[in-house]
Formats: structure tokens, sequence, C-alpha cells
């Protein structure tokens, strides 16, 4: 499966970023650098394609919202 997938990028409390696939579930990576960050997560999805090949059930990303509580 190849193609366009949407990457969630946050900073967690050490000061790394952290790189989430919502279509992938469990396909994530971490990293100092933005440069780092964008090799990393590239690889990390064609692993996640490859181990999961034939049975990858591809949630559809609908958005991000943000909630005052």
């Amino acid at each position: 499966m190849k193609g366009e997938f949407t990457v969630i990028i946050e900073k967690d409390s050490e000061g790394y970023l952290v790189a989430s696939v919502p279509e992938l579930p469990g396909c994530h990576t971490q990293a100092t650098t933005f440069d780092q960050l964008n090799e990393r997560i590239k690889e990390a999805i064609e692993l996640c394609i490859l181990e999961d090949e034939g049975e990858i059930d591809r949630n559809q990303f609908v958005g991000i919202q943000r909630i005052a509580v």
C-alpha cells in the first residue's frame, strides 16, 4: 500500500518530537529534529505496511479538534 498518510507531530515532556500515523495504529516514532523525524516516520510507515501486508485495516483520518474544558 503506497500513498499519502497523515502524520501527527507532538513534543513530549522531554523535548522529543513524536510522530504517529492515525491511519496505521501502532505506527509511531520519535526524534530530536524535524529532518530526523521525517526520515524515521517514513521508515516506520514502510515497516508497518510490510508487517501487515494484506491485513491492513487502514483507518480514515477525520481531523483534529481542540476542546476547552
